[in-house]
């Protein structure tokens, strides 16, 4: 049965192996929601950085972003705010998305990357996990419909804190990482980056994580060999591997933030 808020008929395919309960318009509205929180969250532990502080910092990564925005494939480009936040960690390599296509960094995920491209392959994941509705899906699932609803009516605040503090560590199936790593190529090979940017950053976490100390993104996107393959394998389909731009954006973002 459909869920509605608002009369607004909220059951749709999300184009993978599950179906989202929600509109579009209700994503943008959890989104916001869990967004505003989680800003709450951070500002709290004066780890938020502020684009009216970092302007420069965000000036260097909007462009990454937008340049993956832009790519011409993210359904929901005009639909979605779509914005990126750093949270000021450097102990932390992770990033998360909201519904509705609001992306969290964490300044330790971009230090531990080697270059731009490894930085536009992992928004390209987010970005599809948000734009795919792999979120909202997940967070259905996991606190069923009807709760998501009443956060949307205004209710439960608590829970509302309990969902922005836990987004960072939301597991996702199989199928839907997968598919986030196939749209990062998608996204990248419209533009100048390396589409395989994404597996870069898996190569090197494989790494750590076989010394002992794997960064974060893998607790929640475990990268076994066969993902690393297939990102490449989708890569050498669209013949977009072999690509290099300059870095002294990408270097300069590392060392001001």
């Amino acid at each position: 049965m459909a869920a509605t808020l608002g009369g607004t008929a909220a059951c749709s395919s999300d184009g993978g192996d599950g179906v989202v309960l929600f509109s579009v318009e209700d994503d943008k509205a959890l989104g916001q929601q869990v967004a505003d929180q989680t800003d709450s969250t951070y500002r709290a532990k004066d780890q938020l950085l502020e684009r009216s502080r970092n302007p420069r910092a965000y000036q260097l990564l909007d462009g990454v972003v937008n340049k993956v925005l832009n790519s011409g494939e993210v359904r929901y480009r005009n639909e979605f705010p779509w914005d990126v936040k750093i949270i000021k960690d450097d102990a932390v390599q992770n990033a998360f998305a909201t519904p509705g296509g609001h992306i969290y960094v964490f300044s330790g995920l971009i230090k531990f990357l080697d270059n731009e491209s490894e930085l536009a392959g992992i928004l390209g994941h987010e970005i599809a996990h948000a734009d795919r509705r792999h979120t909202s899906k997940q967070l259905q699932q996991q606190y069923g419909i009807s709760l998501l609803l009443s956060l949307l009516a205004g209710d439960n605040p608590n829970q509302l804190v309990q969902i922005a503090t836990g987004l960072g560590q939301l597991k996702f199936s199989r199928d839907d990482e997968n598919e986030a790593d196939q749209y990062s190529v998608i996204y990248l090979n419209k533009t100048e980056y390396a589409c395989d940017g994404a597996a870069g950053f898996f190569i090197k976490a494989e790494s750590r994580n076989q010394n002992g100390n794997p960064p974060a993104f893998l607790s929640t996107h475990p990268a076994p060999a066969t993902r690393i393959q297939d990102i490449q394998t989708k890569a050498d389909q669209l013949n977009c591997r072999s690509r290099s731009v300059s870095n002294s954006n990408f270097e300069e973002l590392k060392r001001i933030i």
